[in-house]
């Protein structure tokens, strides 16, 4: 047995049957009281699942096995300047921080496993050149699931105990193929189809940049950077949820996180980053500067609210600080970046946009999220192609999701099953409540 799977089982183990010890004493316990408001506002903050992985607090932002990103960025194991978003799976994986001869065994892990079959690229090629980026990624992690180990064993006749064994063989094969899958669809998509060989000398990170075609090293810098903090945000996020309710019918970690990719690709989650660049690609167009004001900023972020519309990149569902993510992609164009309109652009919205928000009277969260600045450092770099950028976020959340679902099977996690409610049952419902408390 390989040592990461060797010491995540061990974790695994020791943790379930600490669960299974408290469930039997404690199980009856009340979490959180239910809103009406929480069944019909698509049940937010209601605890009602586990996510071993990371965290997030609505002040201090993520933290992945207790470790914020500023810590990450000190501890990980580092390619360069930045951290090797292998150090986090690891992290994520066992709760502890590798070494560095740990994380150069999975990058040797991974570069074994990275070859794709021929029959995926054959299927990409069948699509049409202008089918979106996302939508090519979901299918191609579709069509890799002929090489599930979890579905061929389970067939085979699998005790329950042993899921989580091809769970994780498969999301090691998936996390070491995703990289070649995505450049292959950007350079299909936006450079004619000619492709650029893996490097056998690079990180996962780096050689993900070679195959994208950008080897300028701060570019690869920014690809662990990118990598490492986009790779998980806690189990109720979209993309994190939908991997883990597929993956509770033992659906196999391919067709788990390809479900997950068809939620990330939704406007209200990872497609935001796109919309971020459309927005100020469109604002310095009608401006006719790729320099504007502050106060040209503030005008045109006036009349996008007054248009109905909201200013994508602020705001967040849990989150009442600014995102820690949007920060250290700020610290990162600090050191790296010097004299950027676009990165500058990014920097004055930033200054304008909260108390435009904030004046508004009804937005609990006026801060930037991740998306309002990353798209910014790619496009600097010259990766402009901003219907990419969701494909870059899902090849990172593969990372916390699969690792989260490596737990998921360890831990023997029941199908996820939800009890729903009619309107009629609401209104019932309340009814009652106000007629008992008119006789009392």
């Amino acid at each position: 047995m390989d040592p990461l799977k060797q010491k995540f089982i061990e974790k695994a183990t020791a943790l379930r049957d600490r669960i299974k010890a408290m469930l039997k004493e404690d199980g009856e316990t009340i979490v959180d009281q239910v809103a009406m408001s929480q069944v019909y506002g698509g049940a937010r903050n209601i605890k009602m699942m586990v996510w071993e992985t990371s965290e997030l607090d609505p002040v201090e932002g993520i933290r992945f096995r207790g470790y914020s990103i500023p810590e990450l960025r000190q501890h990980l194991p580092k390619g360069d300047k930045e951290p090797r978003p292998e150090g986090l799976f690891w992290l994520m994986l066992t709760g502890e921080i590798p070494t560095d001869e740990e994380v150069e065994w999975l990058r040797n892990e991974w570069r074994k496993r990275n070859e794709v079959p021929t029959y995926v690229f054959e299927v990409l090629e069948a699509l049409p050149k202008d089918t979106h980026p996302m939508t090519q990624f979901t299918v191609a992690i579709n069509t890799l699931q002929n090489e599930s180990k979890f579905a061929r064993r389970y067939d085979e006749g699998l005790s329950k105990a042993d899921y989580w064994d091809p769970a994780y063989e498969d999301s090691m094969d998936l996390i070491a193929r995703l990289p070649r899958i995505a450049a292959y669809i950007y350079r299909r998509t936006y450079h004619d189809g000619r492709h650029i060989e893996a490097s056998p000398t690079e990180d996962w990170s780096g050689n993900f940049a070679h195959m994208l075609g950008f080897d300028n090293p701060d570019f690869k810098n920014l690809m662990r950077l990118y990598l490492t903090i986009h790779a998980d945000h806690e189990g109720g996020n979209a993309s994190a949820h939908t991997v883990h309710l597929v993956s509770s019918t033992l659906s196999d970690p391919y067709l788990s996180f390809a479900a997950g990719m068809n939620a990330l690709a939704g406007p209200l989650h990872g497609l935001a980053n796109q919309e971020v660049m459309n927005w100020i690609f469109e604002m310095t167009e009608k401006l006719g500067t790729t320099s504007p004001t502050k106060a040209q900023i503030a005008e045109y972020v006036e009349t996008t609210l007054a248009a109905g519309q909201v200013v994508p990149g602020y705001g967040h569902a849990v989150l009442r600080q600014p995102d820690p993510r949007f920060t250290a992609q700020k610290v990162f164009a600090e050191e790296y970046i010097k004299n950027s309109d676009i990165v500058q652009i990014v920097w004055d919205v930033f200054e304008v946009v909260p108390p435009i928000l904030q004046s508004l009277g009804k937005v609990k969260n006026p801060w930037p999220n991740v998306d309002a600045h990353s798209g910014a450092l790619l496009v600097h770099y010259g990766l402009k192609e901003s219907g990419f950028y969701t494909v870059l976020f899902g090849v990172s959340r593969a990372l916390g999701v699969l690792a989260a679902l490596c737990w998921l099977r360890a831990l023997g996690m029941p199908l996820e099953r939800p009890k729903s409610v009619t309107s009629d049952w609401a209104f019932n419902f309340l009814a009652k409540q106000k007629q008992g408390a008119a006789v009392n």
